[in-house]
């Protein structure tokens, strides 16, 4: 009797479950900000020619907004970003910046366990933009043409006052950008990969769910 009671309750969970997450509606809104860290050969220190621009990038800070539509498991998301990375060798140099800016969409799965936290993952394509400065006296300008990459992540929503939630997450970003240098002008033949994680936490305004 006790093993039927036990099964019946395990049962009747799952089904609350699935059927909660079935017609579940949510829209959200939010903004959110947090570090990201370099990789690959966007975080080398190799100095050289102009051939090595777009490395020696360095951990910084970031901001973006996001929002997203629903029903049940699955989702579409939309987000911009705006992060600034430092540098730590030549040619960026010591005092130069890179400051990647766009706009990424794409598909999120999530399950609605109500009223506890909401775990999902996301993957979709970014079409960011990276300028930046080599610190020096020169002048130089280093600036990308947007090309489409692609962005994977995961997190936690966790439900505050109702219709709001804080939403710890990370992404893992990579692109290949190619670039060239400014005032020069010189066509953007060279091309580089910039792959970075960010760590981020959002403040989201959504409707119940």
């Amino acid at each position: 009797m006790k093993v039927k009671w036990k099964c019946g309750l395990i049962a009747g969970l799952a089904l609350m479950t699935a059927s909660h997450a079935a017609r579940a509606q949510l829209f959200y809104v939010g903004v959110r900000g947090g570090a990201a860290i370099p990789t690959g050969t966007f975080s080398e220190t190799n100095s050289g020619s102009v051939e090595q621009f777009l490395q020696g990038a360095a951990p910084g800070l970031g901001y973006g907004a996001d929002a997203g539509i629903g029903a049940g498991f699955l989702g579409l998301y939309a987000s911009i970003d705006r992060i600034q990375f430092e540098c730590v060798n030549d040619p960026c140099g010591a005092s130069g910046r890179y400051k990647l800016s766009g706009a990424s969409g794409g598909v999120r799965l999530g399950v609605p366990l109500f009223p506890l936290i909401k775990p999902w993952v996301k993957g979709g394509i970014v079409v960011h933009d990276l300028a930046g400065t080599p610190g020096d006296a020169s002048g130089t300008r280093i600036e990308t043409i947007r090309r489409p990459g692609y962005e994977v992540g995961g997190g936690i929503d966790i439900p505050v006052a109702g219709i709001f939630s804080l939403t710890p997450q990370v992404r893992y970003i990579r692109q290949r950008l190619k670039y060239r240098l400014e005032p020069a002008g010189t066509t953007a033949t060279n091309a580089r990969d910039v792959n970075y994680y960010t760590f981020d936490i959002a403040f989201r305004l959504r409707s119940p769910i």
